[in-house]
């Protein structure tokens, strides 16, 4: 059986992995309203003339992608600080779930950054996409409550960080044990990795489908 491969996506794949990122963000459980935001997760084409977009493919089959951000200036950026590179987009067909395609996905991102000398990684996430913070958390990532965005009414963007140490210096990624690794994640981290016997800052709970707002609507770029 052939393995799972990471790679940067073709332009003939453009259509298939907006639609399969629409579907994964669709399909979350509580399922919100994506409205306009649809066209923006569709958009693989402007994702990658920016940023670098990668994907997950079992032979010819298409099973997930994600969005790389490798600078604070970039157009695709969140909030990114100095020296932090960025995850965005994270999203798994719901038929390939289970399958550790999401870990392989944030895993290729963050070796992305270390190897460019990056101090970090940065994300955000909704409340309605746990399997995605269970991912980030076994990975080493911290909840950065104090780096969460509110800009937009109903959606809140909860942060994740990953501290990749000095510049230079080595990286590392924690190996999870049985956590589940599928989501479509919002958006995730940078700082200390938290201790493992510090428990994940609690998430707050999600309204009934709140709608996403239009990819037009100010304070809502490109999430």
């Amino acid at each position: 059986m052939p393995a799972v491969v990471i790679r940067p996506v073709r332009s003939d794949e453009f259509e298939a992995l907006g639609d399969l990122t629409v579907a994964a963000y669709a399909a979350l459980e509580g399922g919100r309203e994506l409205g306009d935001y649809a066209d923006t997760l569709r958009d693989v084409a402007d994702r990658a003339r920016h940023e670098v977009v990668l994907v997950a493919v079992d032979g010819g089959e298409l099973l997930g992608g994600v969005t790389f951000v490798p600078h604070p200036a970039d157009p695709y950026a969140e909030d990114l600080r100095e020296g932090e590179v960025g995850i965005r987009m994270l999203a798994v067909r719901p038929a390939a779930q289970g399958r550790g395609v999401g870990r392989a996905l944030v895993v290729a991102c963050v070796e992305r950054g270390r190897a460019q000398g990056a101090l970090g990684v940065a994300l955000h996430s909704t409340p309605w996409m746990p399997a995605a913070h269970r991912l980030y958390t076994a990975l080493g990532f911290r909840r950065a409550p104090e780096r969460d965005l509110f800009d937009v009414p109903d959606v809140p963007l909860l942060s994740f960080l990953l501290h990749l140490g000095t510049a230079g210096g080595p990286a590392t990624v924690r190996t999870p044990h049985g956590a589940d690794d599928e989501a479509a994640s919002g958006d995730a981290p940078v700082g200390g990795t938290a201790p493992a016997s510090r428990a994940p800052a609690a998430v707050p709970p999600c309204q009934l489908r709140p709608r996403y707002p239009s990819a037009r609507e100010p304070g809502w770029r490109n999430r």
